[in-house]
């Protein structure tokens, strides 16, 4: 069947008219000399956390203007390839641009969930930890395998990664491990993967050849920022320094830098040990420990507000998406029904359609509330 490119085209238009109005490139061309005002001024450095802040800022509203103004250029491209194929009637070229349009569709779909993301803290960068749950050897060596395949997807998109902490299993995998992915939008992309990932398999660590279901949870929170002012006093903080260790327990560093800090009123735990120096590696868990008071904060707060407007639902549910490496050879996400029937290459980071239906679903799920 022919593609009937004047009808494809004109609703390329106006899906790309509707993101455009929400991305506002003339405001985004204003936050960009606002940040360049900012990062030009002389004294710039002295503030080192400040000018990190800005030129980051600055190179993600550039990046965010340079990929709307695209969409534009490829848009109008497109029109002409058309064009051009239709007035020659040439074959070749007519299907050189059916492969562009399937190309900015998809494309134009990734940018559209963009926004649908607009929670407080969605364009902060993320950080990310994964604990082992219940299965043992299955279940540690199945957290390792998430924390790959966050980091490939991470890699596949060109963002950044920082290992903050690995707590090695005695057997195979981790117990537990926390990075940050630094990106715009990062925790508003990665927040749908919080929660509690099941993994049914053939065990290899097994001599029954039996099926195993393991457990790992993943927790994503949005990194801290100088301007948060979450003030934790020393009093409520119990300090633990230790060396760190490496795989099976065994010591890759002979001083005590690696640092754990326990947060009294809340029992919320951190620790980190990638860092060179215990004074890095304080300051490196004091981020994340605030990070975490920060949300916690915020959940209590929409708890409260749930409660006195009488909703009492639950969020998600623990259990959101399964992992089945034997038989049917398949991933599906329990919360928006999304299937991939490949679980390989969702493990090696192609996470983008999980994680796009997650913002739909979500996205979705807040409309039914408001």
């Amino acid at each position: 069947m022919a593609i009937e490119f004047p009808i494809e085209l004109a609703a390329l238009r106006n899906t790309f008219t509707q993101i455009e109005a929400v991305l506002d490139p003339t405001s985004l061309r204003e936050r960009i000399a606002d940040l360049e005002k900012q990062a030009a001024a002389p004294d710039l450095w002295d503030d080192q956390e400040n000018a990190q802040a800005v030129t980051s800022a600055l190179s993600a509203a550039n990046s965010e203007l340079a990929r709307v103004t695209g969409f534009e250029r490829r848009i109008e491209d497109l029109e002409v390839l058309v064009e051009m194929g239709e007035e020659a009637d040439d074959a070749d070229t007519l299907a050189e641009a059916e492969v562009e349009l399937e190309k900015l569709r998809k494309d134009l779909s990734a940018m559209e969930v963009r926004t649908l993301m607009s929670g407080e803290w969605d364009e902060r960068n993320a950080v990310v930890t994964i604990r082992s749950g219940a299965g043992g050897d299955d279940a540690t060596d199945f957290a390792e395998m998430l924390m790959r395949m966050y980091l490939r997807w991470a890699e596949r998109h060109g963002y950044q990664t920082k290992v903050l902490d690995t707590s090695y299993a005695e057997g195979a995998g981790i117990k537990s491990a926390t990075f940050e992915v630094n990106a715009p939008y990062a925790f508003g992309t990665l927040s749908v993967e919080a929660g509690t990932h099941r993994l049914a398999r053939i065990s290899p660590f097994g001599s029954a050849d039996k099926r195993q279901t393991s457990f790992a949870a993943v927790e994503v929170i949005p990194q801290i920022e100088s301007t948060d002012h979450i003030e934790v006093p020393e009093s409520e903080i119990k300090v633990d320094v230790f060396r760190s260790s490496g795989p099976g327990g065994q010591s890759v560093n002979t001083t005590d830098s690696a640092v754990r800090l326990t947060h009294l009123p809340t029992g919320i735990v951190v620790s980190m040990q990638d860092e060179k120096s215990q004074i890095q590696n304080r300051a490196a868990a004091m981020r994340v420990l605030q990070s975490r008071l920060l949300l916690l904060k915020k959940e209590q707060e929409a708890a409260q507000k749930k409660e006195l407007a009488g909703d009492i639902k639950a969020s998600w549910g623990d259990q959101m998406r399964s992992y089945f490496l034997y038989g049917q050879q398949l991933v599906k996400d329990l919360r928006t029904g999304y299937e991939v029937g490949n679980p390989q290459i969702v493990f090696d980071g192609d996470l983008d359609g999980l994680i796009d239906a997650g913002i739909r679903w979500r996205r979705a799920q807040q409309s039914q509330q408001d």
